[in-house]
């Protein structure tokens, strides 16, 4: 009887070891690229790979320096370098040639006439947009005008800095005029490239009202420049203000590096979204690393300044790209027609999404 006893417990462990293999089978971590491992993530890749990134310390590359300082790169066996130029006439041949794989970039008339003169880039996911409510980029007036400037239309007559012309600092300039009612004749256009010398003139008070940027919003608030006034998703509200691009090896020839930088991309933006947005998850730690990688060294203004929107399904206004193109051209200031859709690649984003899962 006892040896009975034994012989069907060695069978009855038998079998579990049978059904526990098999199920491990079925389980196992796939090692293939592109393939979700067991976990909805992808396996590291099997040898270390540089990824140039052209980012000038601009707020709206967060997900790029949360991706880095909390290691999402690294996990992926992805060692980032940072690259700075001077301009964007040298920075998109790099990225087209593939010197560097990834940039930060602002839709302008040049930008799409680069394209057209066959530096091929493409667009790949979002890396600016305003917030409702909370515009990182929005307008601001005299302190001495608040009073007077109470709605868009009273800024007939008046001196409005922009930082540039056909880029997309002016079509929300032109967004805004189109909402007041209002023509390019009926007010007066200062271009003022340099953001902080926009302040200066308001101090002077010789600006009524500047399309400003963060943190010289909240500075100018503070020390009693200008008063922050309405917002820009007013008129407005799914504007593309920055994109990140890539080298067109880098979204094909490189797919499964790709792939794995968008992970640690979405993944940075995510922790961004939870720190600003939901005021939830490391915030403390996030805004030291913002700090670090950018101008604004005080960690204070983090918790007040109106941070870049970033799409943490990394998810770009589409419509809203084209619709600045078209106003390019309506402006006669594109050199040929292009091909919008060829220059956009979102297929990255989304499949990013489909393995870590949509973010709400």
């Amino acid at each position: 009887m006892k040896r009975w006893a034994m012989m069907c417990f060695a069978a009855t462990l038998l079998l579990v070891a049978v059904l526990t293999g098999c199920s491990q089978e079925r389980t196992a971590p796939v090692d293939e690229p592109g393939s979700p491992s067991a976990s909805g993530d992808l396996e590291p890749l099997k040898e270390k790979t540089k990824v140039v990134i052209a980012e000038d310390g601009a707020a709206s590359g967060a997900g790029f320096y949360i991706a880095e300082s909390k290691g999402y790169f690294a996990e992926y066996n992805i060692e980032v370098e940072f690259a700075t130029f001077a301009n964007s006439d040298e920075m998109l041949p790099a990225l087209a040639i593939g010197e560097i794989d990834v940039a930060g970039g602002v839709s302008t008339a040049s930008f799409f006439n680069s394209i057209a003169q066959g530096i091929d880039v493409r667009m790949i996911a979002d890396k600016g947009h305003n917030r409702k409510g909370e515009s990182y980029f929005t307008f601001v007036v005299d302190k001495e005008q608040e009073g007077t400037i109470k709605d868009y239309k009273d800024l007939k007559g008046k001196r409005v800095a922009v930082s540039s012309e056909n880029a997309v600092d002016d079509y929300i300039f032109q967004s805004m005029l189109d909402h007041a009612g209002l023509t390019r004749d009926d007010v007066e256009f200062v271009l003022i490239p340099d953001f902080a010398n926009m302040l200066a003139g308001m101090e002077t008070n010789s600006l009524d009202a500047a399309l400003q940027i963060e943190p010289l919003i909240t500075r100018g608030a503070a020390e009693g420049i200008h008063a922050k006034f309405l917002d820009a998703t007013d008129f407005a509200p799914e504007a593309q203000i920055a994109m990140v691009l890539a080298s067109p090896e880098f979204v094909t020839e490189k797919r499964d590096v790709a792939i794995r930088f968008m992970l640690a991309y979405l993944k940075g933006l995510r922790d961004y979204n939870d720190a600003f947005v939901k005021d939830v998850g490391d915030k403390e730690g996030v805004i030291r690393i913002m700090t670090e990688y950018t101008a604004l060294k005080d960690a204070a203004l983090w918790e007040r300044v109106n941070v870049t929107g970033l799409n943490p399904n990394g998810a770009m206004f589409v419509d809203d790209i084209k619709a600045q193109y078209e106003w390019y051209k309506e402006r006669g200031a594109l050199i040929k027609d292009i091909d919008v859709d060829a220059a956009i690649d979102a297929t990255l984003a989304e499949e990013a999404v489909e393995i870590l899962g949509e973010y709400r």
